[in-house]
């Protein structure tokens, strides 16, 4: 009898690859008396399911349709947990079920390997009423918290961060998959993956208002990495890489395809920056009612910024388009780098109001008089910002800046404050002299095919270069500018300017300090 040759690698194949076909093992929670009553508490029926499906050699915890509330749970190598469509995993609203000192996240995993969490349901980390409990055990004794005052105890000042639970926190981990789901209302910080490899989050929505301190996505010194087609809104900053140990990074990541709507910053480097960030790519962003900047970089603890490629994002109503920031929080360490930035085909639209008016988390108004904020590259002195490059950048501005408001005199550009050691906010200089574009200490800044325009009159210069050498200003345009100079240059030697289109002759459009 003869065998075709494709029916022999079919018999092959079946035999000798098993691993392709063999059923993954179901551990549906329910079977391990898990009740979807949205009351019973389920932390001890889903754990046996993790653990059970761990001691198999993996397989699938099944969450099916229904409510189940749960305390802390563990994810362990080899685990899928997958919520069916219909499925809720709810928080405990107990303060006390997430640790009697620091609070755990609600779905933890340290040190593992191959872990996931899939499917069409809800995470819902329910924070405003954990947040509520926390009250109550403050008012009674039970906890305690330096940020609390006791005179008024409701009072709108926020829990310190160790004090609230997160939803997600996975720390150490390799082989980390997160998709589909939709995640709720956390009390800190939605989801924390720390010292991760191979990490992707793909299609999954958050939606997380709750409380202060609300990341939709921290992704802390990880490598390998891969966020796309996720939607986030959130009471803090949107998607936000963060590093937190010297000599760690976040490093060859990607983040693509997103929607973010946020209270602070949409993208986001840092705060924390101790270690660095290099070979990351952000591409394909849609930002809208942001209070910050739509892209906000920054290294202010030491850290190393590096080889950083943004490309197509779209952002109407938010705070601020662009925000480069080298600073220097620490005064006993050292001062870090950023060097090699490319941002290109990039069109916001900033008002002259607060975008996130309305929304439940909003962020903190400024508690000065200013005009609307321009853009900004800033370095300090002797440590310059390095080889930036920005590229079909459209950004418009709604203006109307009055000089009664506030002002700062053309004369006196040596008197922006330089706050090394602030937090590092666009806002963080006070009011700006420039209405587009302020650049401080940086090198090799290069624009090209660069379009500024506001809708109401601005008084101020378009844009201001200082301590800028090696700038390169090709295909700029500034259609609206009432008064002259519409660029300043300071400090700057090798400058290049070419293929203009302002609203003056060059002599008197460009002033050279």
């Amino acid at each position: 009898m003869k065998f075709s040759t494709s029916l022999f690698l079919l018999i092959l194949l079946v035999f000798h690859t098993p691993s392709c076909f063999c059923q993954q093992k179901i551990f549906d929670i329910v079977s391990f008396g898990a009740k979807p009553d949205g009351q019973s508490n389920n932390t001890a029926s889903i754990q046996r399911a993790i653990d059970s499906a761990y001691a198999g050699s993996g397989g699938r915890v099944l969450v099916p349709s229904g409510r189940f509330l749960t305390g802390v749970i563990h994810l362990r190598s080899g685990v899928e947990l997958h919520l069916s469509d219909g499925a809720i995993i709810s928080g405990s609203t107990k303060r006390a079920d997430y640790g009697e000192k620091t609070a755990s996240a609600l779905i933890e995993a340290g040190g593992q390997h191959g872990i996931s969490i899939t499917g069409k349901g809800i995470i819902d980390g329910q924070g405003r009423e954990v947040v509520k409990d926390a009250y109550r055990m403050l008012k009674e004794g039970t906890l305690t918290d330096p940020d609390w005052q006791t005179e008024n105890p409701w009072h709108q000042k926020r829990l310190v961060e160790w004090n609230r639970p997160g939803v997600i926190h996975f720390i150490d981990c390799d082989q980390v998959n997160v998709s589909g789901i939709t995640i709720k209302d956390a009390a800190c910080w939605v989801q924390t993956y720390m010292n991760c490899s191979n990490l992707t989050i793909d299609s999954i929505r958050v939606e997380s208002t709750a409380y202060w301190n609300n990341d939709g996505i921290d992704v802390v010194d990880c490598s390998n990495v891969r966020v796309s087609s996720c939607f986030v809104n959130a009471g803090d900053d949107g998607i936000c890489l963060k590093s937190h140990s010297p000599g760690k990074w976040c490093e060859n990541v990607r983040v693509e395809n997103c929607t973010i709507r946020s209270s602070a910053s949409a993208i986001k480097f840092g705060t924390a920056s101790r270690g660095g960030f290099k070979n990351v790519t952000i591409k394909n962003i849609t930002i809208y009612d942001t209070y910050r900047s739509a892209i906000a970089l920054e290294s202010v603890d030491g850290g190393m910024l590096e080889d950083v490629v943004v490309q197509n994002v779209t952002a109407k109503n938010t705070g601020n388009a662009i925000f480069i920031r080298l600073g220097h929080r620490n005064k006993n360490g050292l001062i870090g780098e950023i060097r090699h930035v490319s941002i290109s085909n990039v069109k916001v639209e900033v008002p002259s109001g607060k975008p996130d008016k309305g929304y439940e988390m909003e962020g903190p108004e400024v508690d000065y008089p200013h005009n609307v904020f321009p853009a900004s590259i800033t370095g300090l002195p002797g440590h310059p910002v390095e080889d930036v490059r920005l590229e079909n950048i459209e950004i418009i501005y709604e203006g109307g800046a009055r000089k009664e408001v506030a002002f700062f005199g053309l004369d006196s550009l040596s008197k922006v404050p330089e706050q090394e050691g602030s937090y590092p906010e666009f806002s963080m200089f006070g009011e700006l002299p420039a209405w587009g574009l302020y650049v401080r200490h940086a090198s090799g800044v290069h624009l090209q095919n660069i379009k500024f325009r506001y809708k109401q009159d601005d008084f101020r210069p378009a844009m201001i270069f200082d301590d800028v050498p090696g700038l390169v200003l090709h295909g700029i345009t500034i259609p609206t500018a009432g008064t002259a100079p519409v660029i300043i240059v300071k400090d700057s030697p090798a400058f290049d300017l070419r293929n203009t289109s302002l609203p003056f002759d060059r002599k008197k459009a460009i002033q050279i300090q």
